[in-house]
């Protein structure tokens, strides 16, 4: 899969330049608050580099890059609420590649977790942070049976999963009360960057799954392979909106202290390559003499080279599954 199938890379740039116009209109760097690590809690760290405003540093405990200080939870809701590029995105850069991501994302996910969790196939399973409702679309094919709930804030996202004929939730996760129900599997997909607070995510995960119930999640892997190479020029950092890069270690960590058991920990990342390539031929990015070599490889070597990225655990693409092994206090 190529990076160009799933999105247009210059609608990605103008995407990237309103995220930063909307940064500089919305945000006052002052009324930032210092945080100690997301997931281990450590307050010693290294500075790394400074993004539109915003201070990148990496857990000298746990590895975890992190933005820090960062804006508040309300301040990060009046962003997506108000800003020029969050209309953008709908409108400019998701809608056009629906059926293509369909197509390359959310109906192969489907398949997968079908063939993963055979076992639920007339449970109820959750999805937070549900967008445009199109896994539980794809899921609902496979599974007509199943009991399929779309956790989503947003407004416009809420109705238009309501039109499809989804079930929904339509609030914040962490607002979730008891009468939302119990979750035989919870699913966030590229979710947990986004999060201000990761631990207080999971404790209501924790709340809300049944005993012995999975939580499936994806997420941006800062010690992946293009995040490494690329560092602040990826465009994967991007803040407001990705706060948090994890690493395999780093989330084993905070999920078995917020009552999880981990059941595997993989990088099934595709794009890797591609988008290391794509910065250094469309972008102009400097990497050095070896790395502008590579680019040109033949097309079996490129993907070679991306199926070890995957198999090492070494994309920035992560994903983990966990089991609920104990309530919290």
């Amino acid at each position: 899969m190529k990076e160009s199938e799933i999105r247009d890379p210059k609608v990605l740039n103008e995407y990237i330049a309103l995220v930063n116009a909307d940064v500089q209109a919305l945000f006052d760097p002052q009324q930032f608050e210092e945080i100690p690590c997301p997931i281990c809690g450590s307050i010693e760290y290294t500075q790394e580099f400074e993004k539109v405003g915003f201070h990148y540093v990496t857990c000298r405990h746990c590895g975890t890059l992190y933005a820090n200080p960062r804006p508040s939870q309300a301040q990060l809701g009046a962003f997506y609420s108000n800003s020029m590029s969050s209309k953008f995105w709908v409108e400019k850069f998701f809608t056009p590649f629906a059926e293509a991501r369909r197509e390359k994302i959310f109906k192969p996910r489907a398949e997968d977790f079908v063939r993963e969790f055979s076992q639920v196939r007339d449970k109820r399973i959750g999805d937070v942070g549900a967008g445009f409702g199109l896994f539980l679309e794809e899921l609902h094919k496979l599974w007509p049976k199943a009991d399929l709930c779309a956790i989503e804030p947003s407004a416009d996202m809420v109705q238009i999963c309501k039109d499809k004929g989804l079930s929904v939730v339509p609030k914040m996760f962490e607002d979730l009360s008891e009468q939302d129900g119990t979750f035989d599997v919870l699913c966030a997909y590229e979710l947990f960057e986004h999060l201000c607070a990761p631990d207080t995510f999971l404790q209501k995960a924790n709340a809300s799954l049944s005993m012995g119930g999975c939580l499936l999640m994806t997420t941006l892997n800062g010690q992946g392979f293009d995040i490494q190479l690329l560092w602040e020029k990826h465009k994967n950092i991007n803040p407001p909106h990705h706060l948090n890069f994890i690493n395999p270690a780093a989330i084993q960590i905070l999920l078995e202290k917020c009552g999880f058991s981990v059941e595997s920990i993989t990088t099934p990342g595709r794009l890797d390559w591609d988008i290391v390539e794509r910065s250094i031929v469309d972008e102009r990015v400097q990497l050095g003499r070896w790395w502008n070599s590579v680019c040109n490889l033949d097309e079996d070597a490129k993907e070679e080279l991306q199926a070890w990225i995957s198999k090492h655990n070494l994309s920035s693409h992560l994903r983990v599954v966990a089991r609920k092994v104990r309530e919290l206090v």
